[in-house]
């Protein structure tokens, strides 16, 4: 009988993989919706382990947010949210009022959820194109997406571009984003474990010694390798 499989361990979600949401500063988001326009001020830019792109905390007059900080942001620059805001970086509008080809990030799914879209450090969007009831937006991926005109994004882009640039240069600093994450780190390849540990494991030499490919109905201990791939082999 062999033993439980590093899949199936990551599937039980104990405290090893859960990642440490207690040391998060908090939920990025826009503020409140508003008809009005609200300016507040930047008064601090913070580091949030488990995340790529730096925040900023935005005091407006009645509320206290934290928000995903843009490219060239400044400790006491002012921030305006609303319809009649500013085209300037950080700023938060409809879509509907901004112009075509202007950089964008944390976009809204719906209006009011304070932001779904473009998130992560050193990307943006584009406005493509504005309709009677959607605005196309192309995402960093490529892909044109349509939103309600009513959905409100910020100007500019994500702060932390590059970041992935760099090299980890030891395994130190692999270890300690890995524990920010909650990543199961360093993970040991299953031909290289023993037959009781994974499915490849065993044998002579490091093969898998059948098929990696198992179908999506698989029993959890045998779940590993291609699950459900739609092909293999070479393409022709």
């Amino acid at each position: 009988m062999g033993k439980r499989i590093l899949a199936q361990r990551k599937g039980r979600g104990a405290q090893a993989f859960r990642a440490p949401v207690h040391k998060r500063k908090g939920r990025a988001k826009h503020p409140k919706l508003s008809k009005n326009t609200v300016v507040g001020k930047v008064v601090d830019i913070m580091h949030d382990p488990g995340r790529g792109a730096p925040l900023m905390k935005v005091k407006f007059a009645d509320q206290t947010v934290i928000m995903i900080a843009p490219e060239s942001i400044q400790i006491g620059q002012t921030i305006e949210c609303g319809p009649d805001a500013a085209l300037s970086i950080g700023n938060v509008l409809p879509l509907y009022k901004i112009p075509e080809g202007y950089p964008i990030y944390n976009i809204e799914s719906l209006p009011g959820d304070g932001g779904k879209y473009v998130r992560a450090s050193g990307l943006y969007a584009t406005i493509k194109t504005h309709a009677t009831d959607k605005s196309i937006v192309r995402l960093p991926s490529g892909q044109d997406r349509a939103f309600n005109p009513n959905a409100r994004a910020a100007l500019g882009v994500v702060a932390g571009g590059g970041r992935p640039e760099k090299p980890f240069l030891k395994a130190g600093a692999k270890y300690h984003l890995s524990k920010t994450k909650a990543w199961k780190w360093p993970v040991v390849r299953g031909v290289a474990m023993n037959a009781v540990s994974h499915p490849h494991g065993g044998g002579s030499h490091q093969s898998p010694g059948q098929p990696s490919s198992v179908a999506r109905n698989t029993p959890p201990g045998r779940k590993v390798g291609m699950i459900a791939p739609k092909r293999t082999g070479r393409k022709r």
